[in-house]
Order: C-alpha cells, then structure tokens, then sequence
C-alpha cells in the first residue's frame, strides 16, 4: 500500500495528465480548422505585401511544418496522457504506486514534453505576432481581418483564424505550465524513492554488521590442552613433590 505521501502525488499526477489531455484538444482542433480554412497554408511566420489597386494581401507563405509540428505535439499530449490517466489509475484501483524504473520513465517525459510544448507556444506566438502584424498595416487590429476577404487568389477563408490561433496559444502555454508541473512532482517523486532506496541499502549493511558481530562473540577462544586451569596444574605439581618425599623418608 502506498503511503498517503505518496497517494497524494497520485492525485495531484492524475490530476495534471487530465487536465493536459483537456488542453491538447484546444492545440490540434483549433489548428486543424486553421489548415483547413487556409487551404492547407500556415500563417505562422506568414508576410505579404497589400496591393493597392484591389487591397488584396499577397502573401508570402512560411512552411506548414510550423502549424503541423503543433497539431503533432497536440496528439503526442493526448496520447501520452491517456496512457497515463489510465496506468495512474489502475494504480489507485489496487492501492499501489509506480516503481522507480517507471518513475524515472516519467521524468525523462515530462522533461521531453515540457520541451515539446515550449517550443510550440514559441512557434505560435511569434508566428502569430508576424501574421498580425502584417494585418495591422492596413487594420486597426489583427481581429478585423477577419471580417473581409484578404487574400482571393489562394481561396483562404480568414474567418475565425484570430478565435482559432488565440485559443492554440492558451492552450498550448497552459500545456506548458501543466507540463512544469508534473515533471516537478515526478522528480519529488523520484527523490523520494532514492531515498527509502539508500535507507534500505543502510538498514541491509547495519544488518550485516551485527550477524558478524554476532558470530565473532559466540566462536569459543581455542587454547592449547592440559592449559584452562593452571591452579590445578600448579596443585597437581606440588602433590606430587610430597609423595616422592614421603617415600624416600620411608626407604631411610
């Protein structure tokens, strides 16, 4: 049975994985409406030019790997904490704990996820911040482009792109902040495991050493024969001497 220590990391790591697979929904669903309205193009990074004659904006599209690598460490959370919320809790199921081989394994994910979804918010901030600033060269702000049909020749549809890549980026930076927050509890968790592992490796050699204290007391001292009493040697030698005296005082 796990100690209620460790009980209460179990719920707070359950907690956490939930609360990730909750927020990959809003990384790869707002994302992929964003493709599928721009026709398959990224406006992470995105520049252009405005034309003056029809106010159409040219746009200079940036890669699609920007808005794909977010929609993929959007799936990577959901799978990861579905697999997670399910093993935690067949572990509450049954009043267990994880060892620290599988400890140490959620560590080093955590530690990769939380580099995952960092760089994705990085991704979509400033490839958001480029996007919109392109757009408020000719708007008052980057939502109102929204309302008009900026860009004909690619058949884009700018339609909810701000509500779209607003509610990716919220998303995606709660992500990394949930994120922060299970590698830390993992690594207390591992810390602690390391520790009742050095008490049990002290407790195993202090054992070791009181058996061989033990059995060094109970071996008898080893002396040589005719030697553990030498008062009665010593009486046994004077008796002697009286009998040899008393019979040369009857032989004269």
């Amino acid at each position: 049975m796990p100690s209620s220590g460790a009980n209460i990391i179990l719920y707070i790591q359950l907690a956490g994985y939930s609360i990730a697979a909750l927020l990959s929904l809003c990384i790869t669903i707002p994302m992929s409406m964003h493709q599928d309205n721009f026709k398959g193009h990224c406006l992470l990074f995105s520049t252009g030019e405005w034309r003056e004659t029809d106010g159409q904006f040219v746009v200079h599209w940036a890669s699609q790997a920007y808005c794909n690598y977010t929609i993929f460490v959007g799936v990577i959370m959901l799978v990861i904490s579905a697999t997670q919320i399910y093993r935690l809790s067949k572990f509450l199921y049954k009043g267990k704990d994880s060892s620290f081989l599988t400890a140490f394994i959620d560590v080093i994910t955590s530690f990769f996820m939380c580099g995952m979804t960092l760089t994705a918010a990085l991704f979509i901030t400033l490839g958001f911040n480029t996007w919109c600033g392109e757009m408020t060269k000719r708007f008052g702000n980057c939502a109102d482009a929204t309302e008009n049909d900026i860009d004909k020749a690619d058949a884009i549809d700018p339609k909810g792109f701000y509500m779209q890549l607003f509610a990716a980026q919220f998303g995606v930076w709660l992500s990394w902040t949930t994120w922060m927050g299970l590698l830390v509890f993992a690594v207390v968790k591992l810390c602690k495991y390391h520790q009742q592992e050095n008490i049990r490796v002290s407790m195993a050699k202090e054992r070791k050493r009181l058996i061989n204290e033990d059995l060094v007391t109970e071996v008898p001292s080893t002396s040589r024969p005719g030697r553990d009493n030498l008062a009665q040697e010593t009486s046994t030698r004077s008796g002697g001497n009286r009998v040899g005296s008393n019979k040369e005082d009857l032989m004269n």
